[in-house]
């Protein structure tokens, strides 16, 4: 008799969250296309932002390399370098 009451407010806790979350905007400039297409095919956009306070030049090459090839996102060397001068651009630490 409890378990149906416990998966049911279950339930209506992962709706609300789910309902809660909000779509990340990142800001338009050369390059977002990029960024978007790439990067958010394997994970939430909303890392950008939250990183984006300590992130340099340096940092944020290393975090594209690192997707490349550590794990195997299919971007070219082209456009890597234009998400990577998208990010310093638009979301990179003086």
């Amino acid at each position: 008799m409890k378990i149906p009451l416990i998966v049911g407010a279950l339930a209506v806790i992962a709706t609300t969250v789910i309902a809660a979350e909000q779509k990340v905007d990142l800001k338009p400039a050369p390059g977002r296309d990029k960024v978007v297409a790439s990067c958010g095919t394997c994970h939430s956009l909303d890392y950008i932002q939250a990183n984006s306070t300590f992130m340099s030049r340096q940092v944020w090459d290393a975090e594209v390399t690192k997707m490349i090839k550590a794990f195997g996102a299919p971007i070219s060397e082209a456009d890597a370098k234009e998400i990577t001068e998208y990010l310093v651009t638009n979301f990179g630490k003086p």
